[in-house]
């Protein structure tokens, strides 16, 4: 049996599998926000509970953080969990629960996730791409993850939007700090962001992103121009992806992921942008939804 463990801003989520991938339990907590040492005993109680619950001992535990880990000193570093920053969360787990534990990037668990057993399956070369509250992405080469050697391969989301118009230019600021970022015009909020500057109202008074896409389903003019735009901006990243890195499939993750629309309206974005008179990279939604990331981990 193995467990992985999805270590969010909110929610510690953990799932045993047994050796063809099976749920054999799952359990969930809330993360205790700002207190490294609470995070490191809830999963010690979650490992027992999950145990419990499956009736065996698990041989592997792996997890996923938001951020970069330092493949030569562990140390976690970025992400929104700032509490987790120049810790080895991995090394202090080992001590805790006396087995061995692997650690890696959530976005990157997401992907390997979808590789193994999800919609990835029986590709060579996956991407995962999310589309949530943020940007972010994983590579999965020949079923294992690529973390690269600064632990940010697949970072999309903090790479200029390529090609920008003049009215995209410097472009709204990142999460990081940077103006222009992918995640600036990609990610859910952001998407919301760009119907409010549309129509001129504060973001704060405007419709979230589920709720434009409505609007624009309903022939909200505003709203349509809106998803017009993104479909255009994303179209211009994927190709980016598929110059450099040419997967067999691209599977999406995040809200952003559930907007059937797009696996149809992508191709004719993406093809102009995609070097040579090929583009065979399939577009696909994940199969394991909320439970990618989790299942990644204990995938590790």
């Amino acid at each position: 049996m193995r467990i992985g463990y999805d270590y969010g801003g909110t929610k510690i989520a953990g799932i045993a599998l047994d050796e063809t991938g099976a749920e054999l339990a799952q359990a969930r907590v809330p993360t205790p926000r700002h207190d490294y040492d609470g995070g490191v005993r809830a999963i010690m109680e979650l490992t027992r509970t999950l145990e419990a619950k499956a009736g065996r001992r698990a041989v592997s535990v792996g997890i996923g953080v938001p951020g970069a880990v330092d493949k030569k000193t562990g140390l976690i570093s970025g992400g929104n969990s700032v509490w987790l920053w120049g810790k080895d969360l991995r090394a202090d787990l080992e001590d805790a629960l006396n087995r061995p534990v692997k650690i890696a990037n959530d976005a990157n668990c997401f992907a390997l996730s979808e590789a193994v057993d999800g919609a990835g399956k029986g590709y060579e070369v996956v991407f995962g791409a999310i589309l949530g509250t943020g940007v972010g992405g994983g590579v999965v080469v020949d079923g294992k993850p690529i973390p690269g050697a600064n632990s940010i391969a697949g970072e999309w989301g903090h790479m200029p939007l390529p090609s920008p118009m003049d009215d995209e230019r410097p472009g709204p600021a990142c999460s990081c700090g940077v103006h222009g970022h992918i995640e600036s015009w990609l990610s859910g909020p952001s998407l919301a962001a760009d119907y409010a500057r549309r129509v001129g109202i504060p973001v704060e008074e405007g419709p979230t992103a589920p709720e434009v896409i409505a609007l624009s389903e309903a022939g909200d003019a505003a709203a349509v121009e809106t998803l017009h735009r993104f479909e255009d901006r994303l179209g211009r990243s994927l190709a980016m992806i598929i110059n450099f890195l040419d997967p067999d499939v691209i599977v999406f993750g995040g809200g952003l992921s559930n907007v059937n629309r797009f696996y149809d309206t992508m191709p004719e974005h993406i093809i102009p942008h995609v070097f040579g008179d090929q583009f065979k990279t399939k577009l696909l939604p994940n199969v394991h939804g909320d439970s990618s990331g989790v299942r990644g981990a204990a995938w590790l």
